[in-house]
């Protein structure tokens, strides 16, 4: 049975994405491609895998990450609630960051830990995972954390859905592994809003410490 506080994560975190992802002015959205590689399954979680031979990490905040495929290197900040209950988004800034939500696993924790990015950031342009919808299954993705170490997950799926059909269990519902989720606005535009998400679901690779 899912617990209070688990049902209120997963509500605040899927009502975050309904919030603007640029603002006026951001220009055109990510041209997002449905992804190659099928959505993760709850019965993939507990595969065989190799993945699956991943030892989990101890909590610690990440406080950076790089996506080498799309030349991401980026601060992360920390993401809290905003007054409505939702998951805070990262401010539109010109100097653009990556946001943690902080009430979920840090990366390399069994779970799904879960980072947001803007796709564009209104006057200022392009945001931080502006490409993020251009990586395939296989690239890396590292999370340095406060304690020195690095994170190192593969992509094993990519998914561009409408708003409204936002996947809620399979990105924020319990997984018995170590894994990521990216996510960030695409697709076409109505107004100053997009209609879509971009996720990509990622796993912890054997290579972490």
């Amino acid at each position: 049975m899912t617990s209070p506080s688990r049902r209120a994560f997963i509500t605040a975190a899927a009502a975050s994405l309904l919030v603007s992802c640029g603002g006026p002015g951001a220009g055109q959205g990510t041209t997002a491609r449905p992804s190659s590689t099928p959505p993760p399954s709850r019965s993939s979680v507990s595969s065989g895998s190799s993945a699956t031979a991943a030892h989990a990490l101890g909590r610690s905040a990440p406080v950076t990450l790089r996506i080498p495929a799309i030349g991401v290197d980026t601060p992360v900040m920390g993401l809290g609630l905003a007054p409505d209950g939702s998951v805070q988004v990262p401010p539109i800034t010109a100097h653009d960051r990556a946001g943690w939500y902080r009430h979920s696993p840090t990366p390399g924790q069994v779970g799904p830990s879960v980072i947001l990015g803007h796709v564009t950031v209104g006057a200022y342009g392009d945001g931080v995972f502006r490409h993020l919808a251009r990586l395939h299954r296989g690239d890396r993705i590292v999370a340095r954390l406060r304690n020195g170490t690095e994170a190192v997950f593969a992509v094993s799926a990519v998914r561009t859905v409408a708003k409204a059909d936002f996947p809620t269990d399979d990105v924020y519902g319990d997984v018995g592994r170590p894994e990521l989720r990216l996510i960030t606005c695409g697709g076409p535009r109505a107004g100053d809003e997009y209609l879509d998400n971009v996720i990509v679901f990622a796993a912890l690779s054997p290579a972490s410490p």
